[in-house]
Order: C-alpha cells, then structure tokens, then sequence
C-alpha cells in the first residue's frame, strides 16, 4: 500500500516527460499506455490489501497463495522487461519471451481462481456463507490483479510487434 502513491508519481512524472520530449524511443501513446496499465495494477493490488484488511483475513487457502506467488513472478517477469524496451530491436524475442511467460501465469491464476473458489463453496455454503463470501472477495482481488499484469504483458507485446 506504501508503494501505490509513489506508484502515481511516477506515473505523473512519466507522463509530463512524455509530453516535455520530442524524440520517445517508441509512441508517446504506448509509452502513456503502458505506465497507465502499469499503475492499473499497482492500484488493484492496493484494492486487494485494503480488501485483505477490511474482512480481517489472517488465513489464506492454497490456491490465494499460489495466485498471490504468480502475482510476485508476473512482477519480477514485468521488472525484467520493462528496461529491454530500450533497446526494443536487439531484445524483442527476449521481451515476447517475458510477455508470454506473463500471459501463461494468468492462465494459471484463471484455473487457480476456479478451483479455489469451488472449493471454497463446497466447504462453507451450509456452514459460513460469511466466510464463502470473504474469500469470494479475496479471489476476485487476485484475480484481477493477475489480469492488470496481463494487460501490461499485452501492451508490451503490442509495442514489440510495432518496432520490429
């Protein structure tokens, strides 16, 4: 949550810089949507804390923790590409490697998200529908938390396809 506002100062500061510049490596316009899908996922991932602490969870299932670990991977994967747009020509394979790798831990959250949710039905509808209810919540966080960092791997893979 600490991070979120820093998140939207650089968002800013990119911005400005986009408009202040007249020579961009690659399109302003996928330059500005890349840092606002970007932002999109650090402000879902501030939503799913918020939603974490709002409902006191404390215990999480295996499937929210193996989402929760192809969040951290999709990260690492998004830390690692974004630098190699500088130099967009040499590393396309490289960055369309990071993209895809991105896009098949989405797929796996996706199933992750299902199988957790069933169960999660299966073990609470007659005996804590709260507790179905809260964990509903944290899934669908996740979820689209996974699903903001497929929209960054997506407009990455866009702007590879433009400059090479």
């Amino acid at each position: 949550m600490d991070r979120e506002q820093d998140a939207d100062d650089v968002t800013r500061e990119v911005l400005i810089a986009v408009r202040r510049t007249f020579i961009t490596p690659f399109d302003r316009g996928n330059i500005r949507d890349l840092i606002t899908s970007m932002d999109n996922t650090i402000d879902q991932m501030q939503k799913t804390a918020k939603g974490i602490k709002l409902f006191e969870v404390t215990e999480f299932t295996p499937q929210m923790k193996e989402m929760a670990d192809a969040i951290v991977k999709c990260a690492h994967l998004v830390q690692e590409a974004v630098p190699l747009l500088r130099s967009i020509s040499s590393e396309a394979v490289h960055i369309s490697t990071l993209t895809e790798r991105i896009s098949q831990l989405e797929g796996h959250a996706d199933e992750l998200h299902d199988i957790g949710l069933t169960t999660l039905y299966k073990t609470h509808v007659n005996s804590n529908p709260m507790a179905f209810f809260v964990g509903n919540e944290v899934y669908d966080h996740l979820e689209k938390v996974v699903d903001r960092f497929d929209d960054v791997a997506n407009i990455m893979h866009g702007i590879v396809i433009e400059h090479v």
